[in-house]
């Protein structure tokens, strides 16, 4: 297990009540077993700001998503330790408790859209702070793992569409990631069928996507697999790796599968498309 960081920074997302905020629900908390922190009964979404060292800072950012069905979060498995492997690559990784589970008044069939919003306002906010906090506005991308891997698609695919009616100038500043990386994705295309999920709206706008998926996991890797030929027809640029096996819900958690290679071969993605860049030239950006 990586080591967990500390939180530069905590912040949340919304400046009141979210939208479509009617009814409470129970009392947020985190319990772990099996040595995973799970986050249930979220109505207050923030993000957890966690900083690379100075010296190695490239300017980059991602926001981070975790997994859990969309009924809890898994924190520290799918959060925290990737914030920490994003700082030794020298990117500032943020990441989103968004709201979970959906509403008794949503439908159950479909994603909530109040996660979807909570994506939204954070890429926006995030830009935002941009000159503040360092960082590159150009280079602000987002991350998920199976559910998480879902909104990082649906935040990807639906930056021309916001999900909510604008509240403030954070909401004049654009939603859109610079580029996406979806880890073991599910519900991106519906069970027992092979089109995306009618939410995944693939465009030539779409950011450079980077993909894994383990080929024996019980989320079938054609969740991963149409979704980047879908991409690659539309002309956006992506890669790929579907691996022997994994299972699901590795993280990035060090094993003897083949799956734990992913984090080198996205840092190299990341490398490849020119998102690493020197911290001078990244400070020079954000001016």
């Amino acid at each position: 297990m990586r080591p967990l960081a500390v939180a530069w920074l905590v912040l949340n997302v919304w400046a009141g009540s979210p939208p479509g905020e009617t009814k409470p629900i129970a009392e947020e908390k985190a319990e772990t077993s099996k040595g995973v922190t799970r986050i249930s009964n979220v109505s207050k979404p923030t993000l957890s700001i966690f900083r690379p060292a100075k010296d190695k800072d490239t300017g980059a950012a991602v926001i981070v998503c975790p997994g859990g069905g969309y009924n809890i979060l898994a924190w520290d498995l799918e959060g925290g330790e990737v914030a920490a492997w994003l700082n030794s690559i020298g990117v500032t990784g943020i990441v989103l408790k968004y709201r979970v589970p959906r509403r008794p008044d949503q439908p159950q069939n479909k994603p909530p859209i109040g996660a979807l919003q909570d994506a939204q306002r954070a890429l926006s906010l995030v830009r935002s702070k941009a000159k503040e906090w360092k960082i590159d506005p150009h280079r602000i991308g987002i991350l998920g793992f199976s559910a998480g891997g879902h909104l990082a698609a649906w935040t990807s695919t639906n930056f021309d569409k916001r999900a909510y009616e604008p509240m403030d100038d954070i909401d004049k500043v654009s939603c859109r990631p610079d580029f996406a990386v979806l880890i073991y994705p599910g519900g991106v295309v519906p069970r027992d069928k092979e089109e995306l999920s009618e939410e995944i709206r693939v465009s030539k706008d779409c950011p450079p996507t980077f993909f894994a998926h383990a080929g024996d996991d019980r989320v079938t890797p054609e969740n991963s697999v149409r979704l980047y030929l879908a991409l690659k027809r539309a002309g956006v640029p992506a890669e790929i790796h579907i691996y022997s096996s994994g299972g699901h819900g590795f993280g990035l958690r060090p094993s003897d599968k083949p799956c734990s290679t992913w984090p080198k071969s996205c840092e190299a993605w990341l490398r490849s498309q020119g998102l690493l860049k020197s911290d001078k030239a990244a400070s020079a950006a954000s001016q």
